[in-house]
Order: structure tokens, then sequence, then C-alpha cells
């Protein structure tokens, strides 16, 4: 009981450190992608290089220390090529909804309610999900592409340390190419403004913090289907109980400094799904709102339009859909798997790119036009 007692309360703090950075430098994993579009811009694209490559360094040398209970991670599939079809959902979802499964938690402890529209969204999708999972289950597996191997490394045979350090060679040229190009900080005088590289580099410890703490990265979204399942036992208990995707026990993991086992899935009930990513939930919302009431920011703001909350809330419906079709989310997968060059994660990324280049053009067609300036609301 101390043991997991304790694992709630670092996955407590963790996400409550990445909502206060990500609040603070207003980084949005969405708005990354979603800007590559939208306004041509791969200044965030560049921070999310460098949070790749120094998240993969300490991947690695946390792997090499011994400090990984799993390497790779619990709950990474094997590549599966239905997964680009859900990669290409979340990202219509993520800039239709104004933030992913993460930034809607930071923004929404901000008070910003088109945000927690989206995250009603997010669990009523996940509710849709449950009921689709049977088919969608069978047709992904006819789309694997391998049996066990995760990674390239393990395709290959070879230790993933020499990926690792191909990946920083070739970065760190990059790097130090922006750096004398001047490309990293935004001019502002922002008051409590964190440049995003800052951020990149914070995130990329918290991220390994989590993975040496709890043995996975940071995620989120099996534990919004849970809280689905919750309401759903409230409201019809023989149908939730009848739903095969409730009963799924997918996390299964001894962790060697608690000495316990955990275990977990998306069903109701409170499991080490609920305490870990629970956590990161709360940690998330509450760090965003504690970072906007000292700046003097926080307040409750629900003057957007009604497209904007239909945006929402459709946005939030298809960013669940897409990360259980793609079997996991994009701070998942980019946070998590990216760093680790697993093939799902790269297959996510591939269906990624083209669904919020959609996106962003649904945006801009039928929702931007009730802001004059063109900003939507969305960040």
């Amino acid at each position: 009981m101390l043991q997991r007692g304790l694992i709630g309360a670092a996955m407590l703090l963790l996400g409550g450190g990445a909502g206060w950075v990500m609040h603070r430098s207003d980084y949005c994993l969405s708005a990354m992608f979603r800007d590559l579009f939208l306004f041509r811009s791969g200044f965030l694209l560049r921070t999310f290089a460098l949070l790749v490559v120094a998240t993969a360094v300490l991947f690695e040398l946390a792997r090499l220390s011994g400090a990984l209970p799993r390497y790779p991670f619990p709950l990474l599939t094997p590549p599966i090529l239905a997964g680009a079809l859900g990669g290409a959902l979340f990202g219509v979802g993520m800039v239709l909804a104004g933030g992913c499964v993460v930034g809607t938690l930071y923004k929404m402890g901000s008070g910003n309610a088109v945000n927690a529209t989206a995250f009603v969204g997010m669990l009523l999708g996940s509710a849709v999900y449950a009921e689709l999972h049977p088919l969608w289950a069978g047709f992904a597996s006819r789309t694997r592409l391998a049996d066990t191997a995760t990674t390239l490394p393990q395709f290959l045979g070879v230790s993933p340390g020499w990926f690792v350090a191909a990946l920083a060679t070739v970065g760190g040229v990059a790097f130090w190419h922006w750096h004398r190009r001047g490309l990293w900080s935004r001019n502002t005088a922002v008051a409590g403004y964190l440049q995003p590289w800052r951020a990149a580099l914070l995130l990329s410890l918290i991220s390994v913090a989590a993975y040496c703490v709890a043995g996975m990265p940071l995620g989120i979204t099996t534990c919004y289907a849970k809280i689905a399942a919750a309401a759903e036992h409230l409201i019809a208990p023989e149908h939730a109980a009848s739903v095969a995707f409730f009963h799924l026990v997918p996390l299964k993991l001894d962790l060697p400094w608690a000495g316990i086992r955990l275990s977990g899935g998306p069903g109701p009930g409170w499991d080490d799904i609920a305490l870990i990513q629970g956590g990161t939930i709360l940690g998330l919302v509450l760090g965003g709102g504690a970072s906007a009431a000292v700046l003097g920011e926080w307040r409750f703001r629900a003057s957007a339009p009604p497209r904007q909350f239909l945006s929402a809330l459709l946005g939030g419906v298809l960013l669940a859909l897409g990360s259980r079709t793609a079997f996991g989310c994009n701070v998942w997968f980019l946070l998590g798997g990216v760093p680790i060059f697993a093939a799902q994660s790269g297959l996510f990324l591939a269906g990624l790119l083209p669904g919020t280049w959609l996106g962003t053009r649904l945006l801009t067609r039928f929702v931007l036009p009730a802001h004059p300036t063109g900003q939507g609301g969305t960040e």
C-alpha cells in the first residue's frame, strides 16, 4: 500500500510539473503540428525535435543504468498498420478540439470552458470506442506487421544505443545550426513566460522520471476510458458489465524498486491504471491552474461562439477514437515511443500529419470565421 501511495504521489507531482511547464510556455503538442499547416511555422517543431533527442538520450542512460523496469515499456504494441488510421483521426480531433489529450487538461485547469468541453468529448468518444472494440480489434489484428518486435532496434537485432548515438549526432548538428541562426527563442516580454526549448528539456526529464517510477512514460487515455466506464456503470450497470473492452487487463508489470506487480485496464474500478494515469491527469489540471493563478491569469472563460464549443466536443470524440484505434495517444507515442524508435509510433505519426492537415482545413472553413482575429481561441 505504501509503495502504491508513493507512485500515485509521484505521478501527481510529475503531472503537476508538466501542467505548470506547458502552461508557462504555452507548449501545445497540437499547436506544433497545426501551426505547420496553418501558419507555415516550424518553431514549435524544432523544440519537439529537441524534446525527442533529449528524451532518447535520457531513456538510454536510464536503460544502461538498470533504472527502467522494462524496456521497451509495457502497453506498447508491435506495429499494426491500422494504427495509422487512428493517428489520422487523432490529428483531425486535436485541431478541432483546440488541444491534444494533455493540452486540453492544462488549459482546462486554467479556466477554459472550450477545453472542458473537449474533455467531455473525449469521455464520450471513449465510451463509443468501447462498443466498437471487438470489430476494430478484429480488423486491426489482420494488419499486424510483426508478432513480438516493437522497436526498430529489435527488428534489426542491434542495441538501441546505436540508434540513440546516430540521432544525437544528427540532432546536435541541427540544434547548433538553429542556435547560430537565433531560431530557438521567441521575443516576448510576457511575465513568467518559459521559452519552449526550456519546456522541451523539462518535459524530457519528467518523461524519464515517470518511466523510472511507474515503469512507463506519461500516458493518460486509458484512464479516460476508465472514467467513461465508471459513468456508464452508474447509468446502465448491466450494459457496462457486458462490454468486453471494460474487462481487459492489459497492464501487467513487475516493479522491482517497489516490490509490487502493477495491473489494470480500461474497466471501472480502482486499479493501477487509475493510480498512475489518474494522478497524472489530476496533476496536469492542477499544474495548469496553479500556474495561471500565480500569474494572476486564472479566470473562467466561456465567451466563445457555439460553433467553437461544438468543434471542441467533436474534436474530443475524435481524439478518443483516434487514441484507442491507434493504441495510444500523441503524448504516449511522441514523448515515449518515438525516443525508443517504436515502430507503432512511426505509423501513428504517418497518420497524424495528414490528419492534422485535414483538421486545419476544417478549422479554417467552419470554425475560425467566427473569430475576426483568425485565432479561434484554440491556443
